[in-house]
């Protein structure tokens, strides 16, 4: 199945499976969603249990807040993850710090579609992750395949605190997979994507497929080991330490910018923890830091593409 139809398999076992499950947002109910990810699920659960609202997104995560407080588990659609923005008081200063405050839990799950390569411009095409990674109570999860999906978002709804689910809407309908459900919550953290012993690429999101072709197109000179993070906080790092340890190389890339993210992270942990490991500078690729455009070429220009990951493994390994 796609990646978006795995979401609404996922989001329709929540509610078959678990009478608090609560979906809420603008057009999730009769409009099926944005993407279509909710579609047909009021009509299987109800308009008490799949209820559109205004829109305000302060207002309706605040009103999850409130449900998730009193029992319910509930699962907030943002249309895109630019508006998170409306919503940024209630989600960081709200919802984040309400256990460390009064021990109460806050189970709930912020859906959000992410991400460029849709020509939706730059009020459409963000990359928040950074914007929440820095914010202790959170947790913030970004999965880039369809079996990732299942399992991750399952075991968000789960989870007994706040979760930010960073949906990539340029995978929607681009990748197909076998869908994968399960009541363990251990999945959480990276996985290994390729198997490799030359350089290591870090990534995770929409970033993944191209970072896999271009480790394709360069194999002939380069077998590259690719890490998926999965899970952007709490960052698995032992995962990527091992990964690098073995290759002595590290590259990383992101679909956001490479500057004050992930990527940031990542790079200053490895600069930092294993530098003698190393026989080679790490480097990192990110978007280009400017609003994403809504012109096609250039919106292909200012994401990181195939030949470009592909000339920055290459340089990495000769160094």
């Amino acid at each position: 199945m796609t990646y978006l139809e795995a979401i609404r398999r996922t989001l329709d076992s929540a509610l078959e499976d678990d009478d608090r499950v609560l979906l809420i947002g603008e057009d999730v109910g009769s409009g099926g969603g944005a993407f279509r990810a909710t579609e047909g699920l009021q009509e299987k659960y109800g308009i008490d249990r799949v209820r559109d609202t205004p829109i305000s997104e302060s207002a309706f995560t605040g009103v999850a807040i409130g449900l998730a407080l009193a029992g319910w588990r509930p699962i907030v659609e943002y249309q895109f993850a630019d508006f998170l923005t409306c919503g940024f008081t209630q989600i960081v200063n709200v919802a984040a710090k309400m256990h460390f405050r009064t021990r109460q839990h806050v189970p709930m799950v912020i859906r959000a579609p992410a991400g460029g390569g849709f020509s939706g411009g730059p009020f459409h095409s963000q990359n928040p992750e950074a914007w929440f990674l820095r914010t202790p109570g959170l947790k913030v999860v970004c999965p880039a395949t369809v079996e990732d999906v299942g399992l991750l978002l399952a075991a968000a709804v789960r989870d007994p605190n706040p979760v930010v689910f960073l949906e990539q809407k340029n995978l929607y309908t681009r990748i197909k997979g076998s869908y994968a459900a399960s009541s363990d919550d251990s999945v959480e953290g990276a996985r290994l994507a390729r198997a490799g012993t030359d350089l290591t690429v870090v990534t995770y999101g929409a970033a993944l497929p191209t970072v896999l072709e271009a480790a394709k197109a360069v194999r002939a000179e380069v077998d590259v080991e690719v890490i998926d993070l999965r899970v952007l906080c709490p960052l698995d790092w032992d995962t990527v330490a091992a990964s690098v340890t073995r290759t002595s190389r590290c590259v990383v890339v992101t679909e956001d910018y490479a500057e004050y993210g992930v990527g940031a992270e990542v790079s200053a942990r490895v600069a930092e923890q294993l530098f003698e490991e190393l026989d080679a500078p790490v480097r990192r690729l990110g978007s280009g830091f400017w609003p994403i455009p809504f012109s096609p070429p250039l919106e292909a220009a200012t994401l990181p593409g195939v030949d470009q990951i592909a000339s920055l493994l290459l340089s990495t390994a000769r160094f």
